[in-house]
């Protein structure tokens, strides 16, 4: 490949004890290539993953930078327990930056083989900033200890727009066929350009199916942020093994720890969720049963016909069998489903076949808040996904917006351009189309919820004259977004737990923050309102430091060891959670316990507490959530579960008689449940050491070791009295 704008020779720097110690720096504007030497002192308060990103984008960016700026950092960055097959689940790393949603901090969590070949290669990370005057790739070989910065080849229109074309055409020009199995990377496509929650496609070989496999970094858009960097792709390269290659000091500890957890996994994943067979599909049944799917935009919690896009459906027509399914070599767990070949019925790649990497449920759950209860069109919607480089949860709540404003009146064909009704695949797949090339309608669905409602206020108050302020405080109440993030796939309703978890989400309403839903209104294992606050401060906490360390959560959270039951907080699953500090320790070498490793995560959390503070996103009026996602917004909502609601007051008021006027035992109902949530923030905010208003106290991020002239300044700013501590040091 030729068109080289910079080339650097290294020595590639060996991995001890899960780490490297090395941060890869690279400026596009100036195509600096750089070295950070990670010291002791930084590796022991910022862990990896999460912790790393989090620490150079407080270092290195301010309260103006933007997802667009040039000081914005793209980070890429694995943790000490990613790269070791031995245990299952190692093949994660993080995606970090400044949000175009949310203008904060955002993270992605994903699969594959890119984190673990970057360590290989050398690197804790990557850190990108600056933007480049022209398409580029970053090309990384360990094997040749050799970077380089090339100019983006193009391949022809299919490859200019697919992610997964690209770099399938990208790895056949860099690499011979016998290579791509030590290769991996990370693209985007056209749509990453031309809207705010574009996605970053983490590619790897599969070497059973002779072809790459996609896994996505898809809340937040950090596709968006990629595309904005003039940055089409990155490729890591190293021929060192799978196994024995991440160097822990105790190998045996980390394989009897694995060893351990592989048991677990094999015997109880086929007697609770059965990921292993179904996939994370297997939600939906469970979502349907207890009202949680959510259909027509989070108005409904359960549809008739939910059956038709079970997980029984797509393992009999689609998902190909006779695979192992894991996004990385020695997850037994195996839940990444992949398709057989199927025909693309419509779009710009009609005609052709494609395999699909998926779905996973929460992008079933984005075509159900559609109305829309096709597998076929599930299937296609999440391979144009993919290709288009859109996030298919932001894609499906933004349109599903857009849907319900049609259907309330704020929309109308001449706005629109077409009608939007529910169930109506026609128009949900010209909205996606338009959306990935930034036409038409879809150029503000690609804004996302939160600046598509203020465009629908806009046109819908300047054609009625309803002041513009009221017509979004209504709005406001099925606008399914919290600080600019949209809505993951579960219905809060009925769940105080899963309102907090989505509220108080750092990044906003994602749930690899705090997926507490199953545990609260399926399981009913916290139904105390004292339990519920405190799962909202130790499942955050564990989950960050999933996120720090390489890990994926899902052999922890999703299969129960058999001898949970017997401890005192069976939700929390520690028997299982104990291999993973057992793993810790035989990697890095240290004597740590759980309570260790939960005010090491607490560090990073509050890291990222501070930045969202920062950035306008930390108070406690950033943590509201929309009417709806506390209960029945409309009375629509209300009549269509209203025996449930009518017998969920008269145990509340422990009465037998309601007003008879349904507008009143609605207007009741949405006055306790909003009453609830702001006691559950007082009480939360307590438990984490926090102000009333939601931010945290000086004796907490001193206690943390984060009182630095930055802190300081920024606690005052918000009302934090520091004088009397400050005195007394």
């Amino acid at each position: 490949m030729e068109d080289n704008i910079r080339r650097v020779d290294y020595q590639v720097f060996p991995i001890k004890g899960g780490y490297t110690d090395h941060i890869l720096d690279i400026n596009l504007s100036s195509g600096d290539i750089g070295f950070i030497q990670v010291s002791k002192d930084f590796r022991d308060k910022f862990i990896g993953g999460r912790g790393y990103a989090l620490k150079l984008i407080w270092d290195r960016t301010t309260e103006n930078t933007r997802f667009d700026s040039e000081d914005n950092i793209l980070v890429m960055a694995s943790g000490p327990l990613g790269n070791d097959p031995r245990f299952p689940g190692s093949g994660k790393f993080i995606i970090g930056t400044i949000s175009p949603l949310t203008d904060t901090f955002i993270d992605s969590n994903v699969g594959g083989y890119f984190g673990p070949l970057l360590k290989r290669c050398g690197f804790d990370a990557i850190a990108i900033s600056g933007i480049s005057e022209m398409d580029v790739i970053i090309i990384i070989d360990g094997d040749k200890g050799e970077i380089k910065i090339v100019k983006a080849p193009s391949y022809g229109n299919d490859t200019d727009m697919g992610a997964i074309f690209y770099g399938e055409a990208l790895l056949k020009e860099v690499f011979n066929e016998q290579e791509i199995p030590h290769s991996a990377l990370v693209t985007t496509g056209i749509g990453a350009k031309n809207t705010r929650f574009g996605i970053i496609n983490s590619l790897f070989y599969d070497r059973k199916r002779k072809r790459l496999r996609a896994k996505q970094a898809g809340r937040g858009g950090t596709g968006t942020v990629m595309r904005a960097k003039g940055l089409r792709a990155v490729i890591v390269h190293s021929s060192l093994p799978d196994i024995g290659s991440n160097n822990p000091v105790d190998p045996e500890g980390v394989k009897r720890a694995g060893s351990e957890l592989k048991k677990v996994l094999s015997r109880m994943d086929k007697t609770q969720l059965k990921l292993g067979l179904w996939g994370t599909p297997v939600l939906v049944e469970y979502m349907n049963k207890f009202h949680i799917l959510p259909v027509n935009n989070y108005q409904d919690g359960s549809h008739k016909d939910a059956s038709r896009v079970f997980s029984e459906v797509f393992l009999k027509k689609y998902f190909e069998t006779g695979y192992p399914d894991g996004c990385f070599a020695g997850c037994n767990l195996a839940c990444a489903k992949a398709s057989k070949e199927i025909s693309i019925t419509g779009g710009p790649w009609k005609g052709k076949t494609a395999m699909v990497d998926g779905p996973e449920y929460e992008t079933i759950g984005a075509s159900t808040s559609m109305g829309i209860f096709d597998p076929q069109f599930i299937m296609e919607y999440n391979w144009y996904c993919d290709q288009y480089g859109l996030d298919t949860i932001s894609m499906g709540v933004s349109a599903s917006f857009l849907m319900e404003c049609f259907q309330r009146g704020y929309l109308d064909e001449g706005d629109a351009g077409y009608r939007l009704d529910w169930g109506d695949m026609e128009s949900a797949n010209r909205l996606l189309h338009e959306t990935a090339m930034g036409e038409g309608l879809g150029r503000i669905c690609g804004m996302g919820v939160r600046r598509a409602k203020r465009w629908v206020a806009e046109v819908y108050s300047k054609r009625t004259g309803v002041p513009l302020e009221e017509v979004i405080q209504e709005l406001d109440k099925f606008a399914m977004e919290v600080k600019g993030l949209e809505f993951s796939m579960y219905i809060s309703k009925e769940s105080l737990a899963q309102q907090g978890g989505y509220g108080f989400a750092l990044k906003g309403p994602q749930h690899d923050e705090a997926w507490l839903i199953f545990i609260d209104q399926v399981h009913n294992e916290i139904p105390s309102f004292e339990m519920k606050a405190e799962a909202l401060k130790w499942f955050p906490l564990v989950r960050t430091w999933f996120n720090a360390v390489g890990l994926c959560k899902l052999p922890w959270i999703d299969v129960r060891h058999p001898e949970a039951a017997r401890t005192q907080d069976p939700s929390h699953n520690l028997p299982s959670l104990e291999y993973y500090v057992r793993y810790f320790n035989a990697t890095v070498g240290t004597d740590k316990n759980l309570d260790d490793i939960l005010a090491d995560s607490e560090r990073l959390y509050t890291l990222q507490k501070l930045i969202n503070l920062r950035n306008g996103k930390g108070t406690r009026e950033a943590d509201m959530i929309p009417l709806r996602a506390m209960g029945p917004a409309f009375i629509n909502e209300y009549l269509a579960r209203e025996s449930y609601y009518d017998a969920w007051l008269r145990d509340i008021k422990k009465t037998t008689v309601l007003p008879h006027d349904v507008k009143q035992r609605h207007a009741m109902l949405m006055s306790i449940r909003k009453e609830a949530y702001e006691k559950l923030c007082d009480t939360v905010y307590e438990e984490k050491g926090y102000s009333k208003d939601g931010v945290p106290l000086a004796e907490t991020v001193e206690r943390l070791g984060l009182l630095d002239n930055k802190a300081i300044d920024l606690l005052k700013s918000n009302g934090i009295d520091l004088y009397v501590r400050l005195v007394s040091n």
